[in-house]
């Protein structure tokens, strides 16, 4: 089945397995740095795929034109969405792919082709999906700027001719480039052959060319938009008080690196110089000591009390070129970059030049205490390192053979806890409830399912709330005005997003499209008839069989349009103030039942598909086309009423037609239609009438239940309870079976981790973020921790022996804050200086006080300092109002943060 279009440009396709196997192959091709790759929606895709793999050409699953219409920011610039997911909102296809499909199925109208090039770069070649759009302009005005697009292996050179061609300055006149990161910000870019990657050059900046006067003077010294810049030659504020520039989604790495700043062993051994001489330069699982200078060089900037706000561009591109998962400028874990950081800083400065072999000994019923030193004592012998000083800990680690009870103890090094939340056995959804009823609109409920449940789970919660029987209701998702797929009540929830419609009914249950005619018909395509597209919501009707007949129908959906179409009231009105011409009436004279006067040659087009041409044959020919057209549940009823059309006299004009489609909405019926299994229909308004008696801003109306009004209550769990659940007994999964020695096979051990010493500063990981097999999700649970008088003691199996060893007491000094959810969101942190006391709130660029009462965030990252190391100023000296920036620091509050002095409460938005 070929897919039409307007311009006829799709051709015939070869059968379903060829499609795929062509495809398919395709898809494993290498990337290959010059190529293209094109951005195709997923939805559509899997689609494609169902269609393709049912084997039957006139499956229901036909996807119809590709349509990239969710990818897209707008339909009026086509520009892409920000932080879309591979394979989760799109997936990429190679050129010669995307051509084949092109040419199969075509694509919806006006849409560009998405095309992305394949880049070279440091450790990796990958699909740019995102290129670098910046803004260009002349120093001499810097309001009139043009954007422009870059790849991030283009040079800086194509920059400067892209500027030069454009605001046509003179190959002859001599300039200079300026690169703005923030109103606040700019620097010189020098290197023309450096590239846009190097630079940390990101989308949204802006590039300023400034020319030479003809008098040998430059007109600035710097452009003008670094004005604040030059007063940071004369700005002392507090050491550390500093903001990070967000250089495009790095507030990941922002927060994270605010932490470490205002972590104060970490801060003064870099700003003691203390790591030059501990550089490793021959570490093979190092960075050749590039990181650790990087990060000395940011830490020294943010402590010299003379920047406002530093912009990390070179630590960025020293971290993309040695992790490239951090490539590019999406949005990251910043528990995962700390993680990276953490070990990228210790192995760039290990004492240890040279690792030896270690043979790891199991316990065999040693005492604790003798296996414990041993295990650090190895561990020192190949990690040495101010992070190890600083962040390490130690575990003890016991596991039981279910079989042979087997018990095997070791000790091993930890660089942060990672605590597990209590994870909640409901799910909150909103769905939208649409009523038989005509008269009333549609319902936005909240209710309270099983996570692990099924979708008749989510019809019995609804059931309570409106009254309507759980076995009446059906449950929809619907995607670009059509059903994307309806629900049978045995699926489980997982697989349903957390907003889809649910529908009540019985009996025969329709779906009905709406659609909209164009207002010529479609010859080039190699019929007459009139072509169709989609619009508004789509409905599931319960018809009683015996008012399946073409007239029952048109007046049930007239009822249930109510709402939305100003009825045929004003269309009888207009009708009976103009003088009817039985003998050449349009479609707008014709009944969608099929029961126009038969001595008028109008019935034709309000009874053909999608409005086709009187065909010229006899009346039982036009009966027999009519009855053809009709919903396959309807046929039955209506071959009760043959020659129907010579007793119906001519009625009001109709608002629509009807039409039997497959369950794309296409005119063209599948087989699964066709024996009623799943009738599809769909309402054809003539652009006229759609504009004079259907309102689509009435349709789109809705309610918002009074459950939407009541927040959900969120579990509240103690720091401590997360602890105590990382130190609970678990069974090892299938998927990571430990090896018994006495068995000598795999088995599912039980395992359970104690706590043996901790370091000096004790970070903390909040596992908010919940990945398995069937679902990913953000953990909203409340989490209240303290500040001060973190205690440890009941959880540490070593217990102190005698006064020389520190104590087990820890007080918060910094805070990574997460907002959002799973795939967008923005990072922030607090954090105490060490050197006033005083705690502050992070926020890219932007750094205000925080009183202790304040710090109610959504913590995702805790650090703890041991009591004995915390120094604890007296008065944290003031800023001067006459040096304080503005917009920079203040003692503003922020809304909705309350809580108390000694423990805040912390949960995401």
């Amino acid at each position: 089945m070929a897919a039409n279009s307007s311009t006829g440009s799709a051709t015939e396709p070869p059968g379903l397995e060829t499609q795929w196997r062509e495809i398919d192959n395709l898809n494993q091709q290498q990337l290959r740095a010059g190529d293209s790759w094109y951005l195709l929606d997923k939805r559509w895709y899997d689609q494609w795929k169902e269609y393709v793999h049912t084997g039957d050409q006139n499956s229901s699953s036909y996807p119809g034109k590709i349509d990239n219409t969710e990818l897209y920011e707008d339909l009026d610039s086509y520009h892409l969405k920000e932080r879309l997911t591979e394979n989760e909102d799109f997936v990429l296809v190679p050129a010669e792919a995307w051509h084949k499909l092109l040419s199969w199925y075509d694509m919806m109208d006006d849409q560009p082709p998405l095309e992305r090039k394949v880049v070279d770069l440091p450790s990796t070649v990958k699909v740019e999906v995102y290129p670098v759009e910046v803004y260009l302009c002349l120093s001499s005005n810097l309001e009139s700027t043009v954007s422009a697009r870059f790849s991030r292996v283009d040079k800086i050179h194509a920059i400067h001719q892209k500027i030069r061609q454009h605001f046509d300055v003179s190959e002859t006149a001599e300039s200079r480039l300026w690169m703005r990161s923030t109103d606040t910000s700019s620097e010189r870019l020098r290197n023309l052959n450096m590239t846009v990657l190097d630079t940390c050059l990101s989308s949204g900046m802006t590039v300023i060319m400034e020319i030479r006067n003809a008098d040998g003077t430059w007109p600035t010294s710097r452009p003008q938009i670094m004005r604040n810049s030059a007063d940071e030659d004369s700005y002392q504020g507090p050491p550390g008080v500093c903001g990070l520039t967000n250089l495009g989604n790095t507030c990941f790495m922002n927060s994270a690196l605010q932490c470490l700043s205002n972590t104060p062993p970490l801060t003064e051994y870099f700003l003691k110089n203390s790591y030059l001489e501990e550089l490793n330069f021959t570490n093979p699982l190092g960075m050749k000591g590039e990181i650790a200078e990087a990060y000395a060089d940011v830490i020294k900037q943010m402590w010299s009390g003379r920047h406002y706000s530093v912009v990390p561009r070179v630590f960025k591109t020293k971290v993309g070129h040695f992790a490239s998962q951090f490539l590019g400028y999406q949005q990251h874990d910043s528990q995962e970059l700390l993680s990276f950081l953490l070990d990228g800083l210790h192995e760039d400065l290990n004492r240890v030049k040279k690792k030896e072999y270690i043979e790891l000994r199991d316990a065999d019923g040693r005492p604790d205490q003798e296996v414990a030193e041993e295990a650090w004592h190895n561990h020192l012998r190949r990690n040495d390192s101010v992070i190890v000083d600083t962040f390490h800990g130690l575990f003890k680690s016991t596991l039981v053979c279910p079989e042979c009870n087997k018990v095997s103890v070791t000790f091993d090094p930890f660089c942060y806890l990672s605590v597990p939340l209590p994870v909640s056995k409901e799910r909150v959804m909103e769905v939208f409830y649409v009523s038989l009823d005509p008269t009333a609109k549609p319902t936005q409920y909240r209710l309270i399912v099983p996570k692990a449940g099924r979708v008749i789970d989510l019809c019995a919660a609804l059931s309570q709330a409106t009254g309507i029987p759980p076995n009446q209701m059906a449950v929809a998702d619907v995607f670009n005005h059509r059903f994307y797929r309806i629900y049978q009540t045995d699926e489980f929830l997982s697989c349903i997003l957390d907003r889809d419609d649910i529908f009540d009914g019985e009996e025969v249950v329709m779906a009905i499209y709406m659609r909209e005619r164009s207002h010529y018909r479609d010859y080039g395509s190699g019929s007459n008839s009139y072509g169709t597209s989609l619009f508004g919501h789509p409905l599931l009707m319960s018809v009683p069989r015996a008012q399946c007949t073409r007239e029952d129908l048109y007046q049930l959906l007239l009822k249930r349009l109510a709402p939305s179409s100003e009825g045929e009231e004003r269309a009888e009105e207009e009708e009976s103030s103009s003088e009817p011409d039985r003998g050449s009436s349009t479609e707008e004279g014709q009944s969608a039942c099929g029961s126009t006067d038969t001595n008028s040659q109008d019935a034709t087009d309000g009874d053909q598909s999608a409005g086709a041409e009187p065909s010229g044959k006899e009346e039982e020919d036009e009966d027999e086309d009519e009855e053809e057209e009709e919903p396959a549940s309807c046929a039955q009823a209506n071959k009760r009423l043959p020659g129907r059309r010579h007793y119906t006299e001519r009625r009001k004009k109709a608002l629509f037609t009807m039409q039997a489609v497959n369950s794309n909405g296409t005119t063209e019926r599948g087989m699964g239609e066709a024996d009623g299994t799943q009738p599809y229909i769909a309402i054809d308004w003539d652009p006229d009438m759609k504009k004079k008696y259907y309102n689509e801003n009435e349709a789109e109306k809705y309610i918002k239940h009074q459950s939407m009004d009541v927040p959900h209550q969120q579990t509240i769990v103690q720091l401590q309870e997360c602890i105590e659940l990382f130190t609970t007994v678990e069974t090892l999964e299938e998927e990571n079976p430990w090896y018994c020695p006495t068995c000598k096979k795999h088995q599912l051990a039980t395992k359970i981790l104690d706590l043996w010493s901790l370091p000096e500063v004790l970070i903390i990981h909040l596992k908010r973020f919940s990945y398995t097999k069937y679902s990913r999700e953000k953990l909203d649970t409340i989490v209240e921790f303290p500040l001060r008088d973190l205690d440890f003691s009941g959880f540490l199996l070593k217990k102190t022996v005698n006064s020389t060893e520190p104590p087990c007491r820890y007080d918060l000094i910094a805070v990574s804050n997460h907002y959002g959810g799973l795939r967008d969101g923005h990072y922030t942190s607090y954090a105490r200086n060490k050197d006033n006391g005083q705690w502050y709130y992070f926020d890219d660029s932007k750094v205000t006080y925080a009183r202790e009462e304040q710090i109610t965030s959504a913590a995702y990252l805790l650090f703890y300092q041991r009591q004995d190391k915390i120094r604890h100023p007296t008065i944290p000296p003031p800023i001067p109002s006459s040096t304080q920036p503005e917009n920079h620091i203040s003692s503003q509050t922020r809304d909705g943060m309350d809580g108390a002095a000694s423990c805040v409460s912390m949960e995401t938005d």
